[in-house]
């Protein structure tokens, strides 16, 4: 298969992070400052923007991304952890450079376009480790204190009364999994039935 004609979807920001510590450390005017600074406001980054920031923080701290959780450095090292997504992911050793922050000395070498395939196969590639990660007993861990401090979110339903809602993007085992090893967060059943009105009236079951 040619890897360079495989089509992937933009990166969250729509701009290039392959080296996004080296961009924040170099020196600014006091123009490029005010941009940099109304760029900042606009980027879904959130948190410090400082030099040792790694890529997994990075992500993680980008909005829409805040169900995730930083996935050990250790854990993506182990070759076993991440047996088969090697075919699953194009330019597999540069994304896993790009996200354990490891410098490539063919970095300079790729054109945007490659660039940016790059990246949005550091996202896949994350993800798909991340659904690894959160069935060990550290990423359950880990888990529960986001579950804890409601970072998932209250569900709106009247009869559920705010219960937290599990994220998303962390496979189909996880939810089960995560209920089964802390018994004692698993909901409740609902001691009251909605019933359905129309006007104030109840519907009618035929």
């Amino acid at each position: 298969m040619d890897i360079d004609r495989v089509s992937m979807p933009s990166t969250s920001t729509g701009k290039s992070h392959l080296d996004h510590r080296d961009s924040r450390a170099s020196p600014l005017s006091k123009n490029e400052s005010e941009e940099a600074e109304t760029d900042s406001e606009e980027s879904d980054v959130s948190g410090s923007d400082t030099d040792d920031t790694s890529w997994i923080s990075w992500f993680c701290n980008l909005r829409g991304n805040e169900f995730f959780c930083e996935v050990d450095d250790e854990y993506i090292q182990d070759d076993f952890n991440l047996c088969g997504l090697s075919s699953q992911v194009p330019y597999y050793d540069y994304v896993l450079d790009l996200i354990l922050d490891a410098e490539s000395s063919h970095s300079d070498m790729f054109s945007e376009e490659k660039t940016e395939l790059i990246e949005s196969a550091a996202e896949m590639l994350y993800g798909l480790i991340h659904v690894r990660y959160v069935l060990t007993s550290k990423g359950m861990a880990t888990m529960l204190e986001k579950y804890k401090n409601y970072e998932f979110g209250r569900c709106p339903k009247n009869t559920l009364t705010k219960e937290d809602i599990d994220g998303a993007y962390f496979g189909t085992t996880f939810p089960h999994l995560f209920l089964m090893t802390y018994g004692h967060l698993r909901p409740q059943k609902a001691v009251q039935s909605y019933t359905p009105r129309v006007f104030g009236f109840k519907i009618h079951k035929p």
